[in-house]
């Protein structure tokens, strides 16, 4: 059976560069979304600012409520944290720290793991774990 193509991952600049490109009010263009009406932040307090959506895995299977927040967590954030999923909280702790001693690399040795990635046909996922 032959491996089945699950396509590519679109080419995104390294989130340092762009911060070291940009100054802080001005945002490419392909991030704004004008169909949407913008937050109303009134402080910069953490409890003023939106939520992560929560998904509960556990409540997937048999909640179409969870699934509708799911898909509108998709849809509007692009991603959420999933509680109640089962992984063992040890490798979640060893992804942590792999994914920490990534970051922590200098960027020219990161775009060198991403054109690896990228020559080998993988896909390039974002997560991030709290």
């Amino acid at each position: 059976m032959e491996p089945v193509s699950l396509g590519k991952s679109l080419a995104v600049p390294c989130v340092q560069d762009l911060a070291k490109e940009i100054s802080p009010t001005t945002v490419p263009a392909r991030y704004l979304r004008l169909d949407q009406e913008p937050p109303i932040i009134i402080n910069n307090d953490a409890a003023s600012l939106p939520k992560i959506p929560v998904i509960d895995m556990q409540r997937l299977i048999s909640d179409e409520l969870e699934l509708d927040k799911m898909d509108r967590a998709c849809r509007e954030w692009g991603f959420f944290q999933l509680i109640n999923h089962g992984v063992d909280d040890s490798l979640v702790d060893k992804v942590k720290v792999g994914i920490q001693e990534f970051f922590n690399l200098p960027n020219g040795r990161k775009k060198q793991v991403l054109a690896k990635t990228r020559r080998d046909g993988g896909i390039r996922t974002s997560f991030c774990c709290v």
